[in-house]
């Protein structure tokens, strides 16, 4: 079996691969503070919920963007599950070539979005990420990662609306029966929804005439089936397309470390 786990801004999602089946998916905030043995229990736990055991996992791949908590959840892996994970980063094949200023400052996460929706989609595709920040990513029929578009996430939108606004309440995000609200609550949530599907739209729209030809639109994340079950202009909604990159890049480095031993 193969762990893959993305650390985010917001969470820590983990998967469990048996062959190319998911069979564990499991999720928890993602906190600074948090020591080696909090994330090992926490991990371990969540195995056995599933009823797998440690010698199971033959080997584990990760993507981080928030490298504070690296240490801690790396030693958590080698101390519990006697594993050193491989890491997203320099060295490792992923399939795309980056095209954009500085390739270092390209997010592992966005990488291996990329990797994911080229090897199970093609290109040209652009891949949205409805994570802490809403990202358009474009890679063309070269697998070439172009560049992209950074907005804020939805949370972040419903979040500053709350916060900046003494009488606002915070909202569930929901799409409420219409755009004309006759209350608080349905008149955030359809600034938020609505305004959001308008956003995703237009984006996608302005990315298209810039690249000149249609492209396949794939998405991702958490919020994403909410805003692609709206919006006229996305593909597919695949939630697992940040696991199915990371499986990827680790079948294809697995691959070329069997050629060259």
């Amino acid at each position: 079996m193969l762990m893959a786990v993305d650390i985010g801004n917001t969470n820590i999602t983990i998967a469990i691969f048996d062959e190319e089946e998911i069979v564990g998916h499991y999720r928890l905030t993602t906190k600074f503070q948090r020591t080696s043995d909090e994330y090992g229990f926490m991990i371990l736990s969540f195995l056995q919920a599933s009823n797998i055991q440690i010698d199971k996992i033959k080997d584990i791949i990760l993507s981080s963007v928030v490298p504070k908590i690296n240490y801690s959840f790396v030693n958590s892996l080698k101390k519990y599950l006697l594993k050193t994970p491989i890491i997203i980063g320099p060295g490792i094949k992923t399939g795309i070539s980056i095209k954009i200023d500085d390739p270092k400052t390209l997010g592992a996460d966005r990488l291996v979005d990329a990797a994911g929706a080229f090897n199970l989609y093609g290109g040209p595709c652009i891949v949205i990420d409805f994570g802490t920040a809403t990202t358009f990513d474009v890679i063309n029929e070269k697998g070439e990662f172009l560049g992209g578009t950074t907005a804020p996430g939805i949370n972040i939108c419903n979040n500053a609306l709350s916060l900046q606004a003494a009488k606002l309440p915070e909202v569930a995000i929901e799409k409420p029966p219409f755009a004309i609200a006759k209350n608080t609550v349905d008149s955030m949530q359809a600034g938020i929804v609505f305004g959001y599907i308008g956003l995703t739209d237009h984006i996608i729209k302005v990315i298209k005439k810039e690249y000149g030809q249609d492209m396949k639109v794939i998405s991702t994340g958490g919020l994403g089936r909410l805003i692609y079950n709206e919006s006229s202009y996305i593909d597919v909604y695949d939630p697992d397309l940040t696991f199915k990159g990371l499986k990827y890049i680790y079948d294809k480095n697995i691959a070329l470390k069997n050629t060259f031993n």
